[in-house]
C-alpha cells in the first residue's frame, strides 16, 4: 500500500472553519501536516483546530478575512512565525457570501464585487503572499477551489462563474511563471456539495436532482475534494502542475443538469394588483 506522508511540512487552509475547507484541513493533518486553520469567524477556526487536535494532529488558528489584501499577508506571515515554513496553501475561501442566484439583468455593482472579492479576488491575494514565501524557499504547492460551474454555461450564477473562470486561468499562469521557482499550482472544482450553505440556498428536491444528473448519481462529499486535494500537494503528483481537476461526480458530462433556480426578472414578474 502507497500511502502519503505529509509528516514535516507546514499546511495553510483558508475558509476551514467549515464544510469543504474543514475536511480538507483535518485530512491533511491526519496525513502528518501541522496546519494552519484560517476563518473569518474565530469560533469556527478553533472548532477545526479543536477537531485535529483531537485526532492528535497539529493546528492552530488564524483569524482573518482573506479579501483584505492587508491582511492576508499578516496571516501568512502569521503562519511563518508560528509554524517556521508555509509548503501547502489551499485556497477554499468562495461561494456566494449568502447571496441568491440572480438573473443577468438584476446583477448591480455591490452583488458583483462581492462575488469577485469571494471568488477571484481572496485566492489572488492569498496566491501572492503565499508563492513570496514558497520561491523564496524554493518548494510549495498551491490549490486554489474552483468550481463545476466553469465548465458549462450558469443560469443566475452569472458573475460567479466568471469569477472562478478567471481562476482557472489565474491558476495556470501562477503554475507557468512559478514553476521555475519551485512552485506546483492546481486549480480543483468541486461538484454540488450539500454543505451548509448549499443547503440553505437550495431545496430538497433540487439537490436530489442535481445528484440524479450526475453519471455517479449522488452529490458530492467534502471528502472527494480532500482526498483529490491530499494527493495533489503529495509528492505522488510531482509531475503535475496548472491543470483543473473536476471532482464532480462527472457532472460536466450531464446533459440534464438542473437549473439553478433565480428570482424572475422584474419584466417577468406578476402586476401588483
Amino acid at each position: 500500500m502507497i500511502e502519503i506522508d505529509l509528516s514535516g511540512r507546514v499546511a495553510f487552509v483558508t475558509g476551514a472553519g467549515a464544510g469543504i475547507g474543514q475536511e480538507i484541513a483535518q485530512t491533511l493533518a491526519r496525513a502528518g501536516a501541522r496546519v494552519a486553520v484560517n476563518d473569518i469567524e474565530e469560533s469556527r477556526a478553533r472548532d477545526t483546530v479543536a477537531l485535529i487536535i483531537r485526532a492528535a494532529g497539529d493546528a492552530d488558528a488564524f483569524v482573518g478575512d482573506v479579501t483584505d489584501e492587508r491582511a492576508v499577508r499578516g496571516l501568512v506571515d502569521g503562519v511563518v512565525d508560528r509554524f517556521g515554513a508555509l509548503d501547502i496553501a489551499v485556497n477554499n475561501v468562495g461561494m456566494m457570501g449568502g447571496l441568491a442566484p440572480r438573473p443577468f439583468t438584476e446583477i448591480d455593482d455591490a452583488y458583483a464585487r462581492t462575488l469577485v472579492d469571494l471568488n477571484l479576488l481572496a485566492a489572488l491575494w492569498c496566491s501572492v503572499a503565499e508563492a513570496r514565501v514558497m520561491t523564496a524557499a524554493g518548494r510549495g504547492v498551491i490549490v486554489n477551489l474552483s468550481s463545476g460551474e466553469t465548465t458549462r454555461a450558469a443560469p443566475g450564477l452569472a458573475v460567479y462563474g466568471a469569477a472562478k473562470a478567471a481562476l482557472n486561468h489565474l491558476t495556470r499562469t501562477m503554475a507557468v511563471e512559478l514553476g521555475p521557482l519551485g512552485v506546483r499550482v492546481h486549480a480543483v472544482a468541486p461538484g454540488t456539495t450539500p454543505t451548509e450553505a448549499v443547503r440553505a440556498a437550495m431545496s430538497p428536491e433540487h439537490l436530489d436532482a442535481i445528484a440524479a444528473s450526475t453519471p455517479l448519481r449522488r452529490l458530492c462529499r467534502p471528502d472527494d475534494v480532500a482526498g483529490l486535494v491530499l494527493f495533489l500537494v503529495s509528492d505522488l503528483a510531482a509531475g503535475v502542475t496548472g491543470q483543473l481537476v473536476l471532482a464532480d461526480l462527472g457532472a460536466h458530462l450531464s446533459t440534464s443538469r438542473p437549473s439553478v433556480p433565480v428570482r424572475p426578472a422584474p419584466s417577468e414578474r406578476p402586476p401588483v394588483t
